[in-house]
């Protein structure tokens, strides 16, 4: 994976605000490229430094292997849940999920210039390196 892929993925990441959060395909979506499991990969190799709690499955559920992490997160910050959140964390029954209809973040105007500025960025790199591919080619 292009790492200008993956700085612009972290980039829009970075923006997401406490209590909210977006899908992986969220996330391909206002940055203009990619997928869900691009983004998936991105998050699960290099999102250790961002707030990777925020990027979920479109079902609302938290990465796997780190439920219990990312749901005192949640209710630290105060993210919409759905189901027993309380329960499941006391005694491991029950289930939860973020209730990302609630949650989703909406980007404002300079939300949009910010991420367009990225997707652009990157559309250059890309292009670039695609030239210079080209270029080498027998």
């Amino acid at each position: 994976m292009r790492i200008e892929y993956v700085q612009a993925v972290l980039a829009i990441v970075r923006m997401v605000p406490a209590g909210s959060a977006v899908s992986y395909g969220d996330v391909a979506e206002l940055l203009g490229s990619g997928g869900p499991r691009q983004v998936g990969s991105v998050m699960s190799h290099y999102g250790s430094g961002v707030s990777w709690w925020r990027v979920l499955k479109a079902s609302g559920h938290a990465p796997e292997g780190h439920e219990v992490d990312a749901l005192r997160r949640y209710l630290a910050e105060g993210t919409p849940l759905i189901g027993s959140p309380e329960e499941w964390l006391r005694t491991g029954e029950g289930r939860w999920r973020v209730d990302l209809e609630a949650a989703r973040w909406a980007p404002d105007g300079k939300d949009f210039e910010h991420m367009d500025a990225v997707a652009e960025r990157l559309e250059r790199q890309l292009h670039r390196l695609s030239v210079a591919d080209d270029g080498m080619s027998v």
